[in-house]
C-alpha cells in the first residue's frame, strides 16, 4: 500500500513536468538550430571537461558552436576558457557571449567573484536559465552545448522545461557507484521525452608513457554495462591524461592545443559521431 501511494505521488509530480516539456518544444532560441545537454549522475566525472572539448571539437569540424555553463553553483567553464570575471557586453537588452577559440561562451563565472557562493533556490536558477537562454544573443549557431550541473534536480528540470532539447549526452566513469547514478540521469531525460544520444566514459584507462601498457585504474566495462542494460550508445572512452587537467587549469582546452594527443583525437571522433 505504501508503494502504491508513493507511485501516485510521483505520477502527480511527473505529469506537470511533461506538460511543461511539451510547451518547451514550441520555444526556440533565436538563431540556434540544435541544443544538446551534457549531464552526469554525480560530480567529479569530468563532465565540464567533456562539454568544453566536445563543443570545441565540433567547432573545429566547421560548425558554429555555443557553450553555456549551466552549473550556476559551481561554474568551471569560465576557468577552462580563461574568461573568469570577464562580464559579457549588453547590446539592445541582450547579453553578448564572449568569443573564445571560435566558440560563443557564457558562464556564471563571468558574473561573480570566484570564491563567492551563489545562494539561490530553484526558482532563481530557473529565472537565470531563462535569461541566459533567451536574453542572450546566441545567433547564429548550429548547436548550443549546455554543461548541466551533476544530478537530477532543479537545474536539469529547468533546462528541460525551458528548451526544445535535441538530445542529451551522459558522462560517466567505469565504477559501479557512478553507473548507479548515471542510470538515474538517463531515466530522467527519457521520462521527459528527451533523447539520450549516448554515453561518454571518462577516466576509462591510463596508458603508461614508458611501456605503453594500459591500466584500468577504476575498473573496466562500465560503459558496456550501460549499453547492455540501458540500450545507450557508447560515444567514446577517454583516458586519464595529464593534458586534460593541465589544459583546464591553463584556460586552453586540450582540443585547441597545437600538439597532437590521444584525448584530442578521441574528442574529434566523438564530435563526429554526435554530429
Amino acid at each position: 500500500l505504501k508503494n502504491i501511494k508513493i507511485n501516485k505521488v510521483l505520477k502527480k509530480i511527473e505529469r506537470p513536468n511533461l506538460e511543461r516539456r511539451e510547451k518547451a518544444k514550441s520555444r526556440k532560441i533565436e538563431g540556434v538550430k540544435k541544443v544538446i545537454a551534457v549531464g552526469s549522475g554525480k560530480g567529479g566525472v569530468g563532465k565540464s571537461t567533456v562539454a568544453a572539448n566536445l563543443a570545441g571539437a565540433m567547432a573545429l569540424k566547421g560548425l558554429q558552436v555555443g557553450l553555456f555553463d549551466g552549473d550556476i553553483y559551481g561554474p568551471s567553464i569560465s576557468r577552462m576558457f580563461g574568461i573568469e570575471g570577464l562580464a559579457p557586453l549588453v547590446e539592445e537588452n541582450k547579453m553578448i557571449p564572449v568569443r573564445r577559440f571560435g566558440l560563443k561562451v557564457m558562464s556564471m563565472g563571468q558574473l561573480i567573484e570566484e570564491e563567492r557562493p551563489v545562494l539561490w533556490r530553484g526558482p532563481l536558477v530557473h529565472k537565470a536559465y531563462e535569461q541566459f537562454f533567451y536574453d542572450t544573443n546566441w545567433s547564429p549557431l548550429d548547436v548550443l552545448v549546455i554543461d548541466l550541473p551533476p544530478g537530477t534536480g532543479d537545474a536539469q528540470l529547468s533546462a528541460i522545461q525551458l528548451l526544445d532539447l535535441s538530445g542529451a549526452i551522459i558522462v560517466t566513469t567505469p565504477q559501479d557507484v557512478s553507473l548507479i547514478e548515471v542510470k538515474k540521469a538517463i531515466n530522467m531525460f527519457r521520462s521527459q521525452n528527451v533523447e539520450v544520444l549516448g554515453v561518454i566514459e571518462n577516466m576509462s584507462y591510463f596508458k603508461c608513457n614508458q611501456c605503453g601498457k594500459v591500466h584500468h585504474i577504476f575498473g573496466t566495462g562500465g560503459a558496456k554495462k550501460l549499453q547492455d542494460t540501458m540500450n545507450v550508445e557508447i560515444l567514446g572512452e577517454l583516458p586519464i591524461h595529464p593534458l586534460l587537467s593541465i589544459s583546464g587549469d591553463e584556460g586552453l582546452p586540450v582540443i585547441f592545443r597545437e600538439e597532437d594527443s590521444e584525448p584530442k583525437e578521441i574528442f574529434l571522433k566523438i564530435a563526429q559521431r554526435v554530429m
